[in-house]
């Protein structure tokens, strides 16, 4: 797990790009690819400041690992491409991570992204302000940048907020 002030530090880059990925596939139910070329970058560029040299190389290859396994669930239809590319540039962030925390940050992000995107699509003052946003009118699809963003972030609020 990170140190607190390590995960401070990934966060100040972090939340604006998730912020932009979340609201684009909202918007538009596609990642951007700059977005993901940002979230990308992060690991090599500030990671290396706050692992070790070895945890910080092992990040790189669970990157892979993710962008594999995204690529087969794209070709399932399960994942979209953007998400598949966002979820790789993010997963060097979670090298040495207790794995039953990550897991539970995934269900209640997962689930609640979901949940969250189904009361504001039903909400006439939401849908008014955002009438383009093209994940409101598509029922069988739901924007997993929102979802994927929330992860990331929510890992890093928890490594910064103190362990009782």
């Amino acid at each position: 797990m990170l140190e607190p002030t390590d995960a401070l530090i990934l966060l100040v880059p972090v939340l604006p790009i998730a912020i932009w990925a979340a609201v684009t596939d909202l918007k538009r139910m596609k990642i951007p690819n700059t977005a993901v070329i940002a979230m990308a970058a992060v690991w090599p560029l500030i990671g290396w400041y706050v692992v070790p040299w070895q945890p910080w190389l092992w990040g790189f290859a669970l990157m892979a690992v993710v962008f594999v396994a995204g690529f087969l669930l794209y070709l399932t239809g399960t994942f979209g491409a953007g998400d598949a590319k966002y979820s790789a540039a993010m997963a060097g962030i979670f090298v040495g991570g207790n794995i039953g925390e990550i897991l539970l940050i995934i269900f209640v992000s997962m689930i609640g992204s979901l949940i969250l995107h189904r009361i504001l699509r039903s909400i006439p003052l939401v849908r008014n302000a955002t009438p383009d946003w093209e994940s409101w009118t598509k029922r069988r699809f739901f924007p997993f940048g929102l979802a994927l963003s929330c992860i990331v972030v929510f890992y890093l609020l928890a490594a910064i907020w103190p362990q009782g």
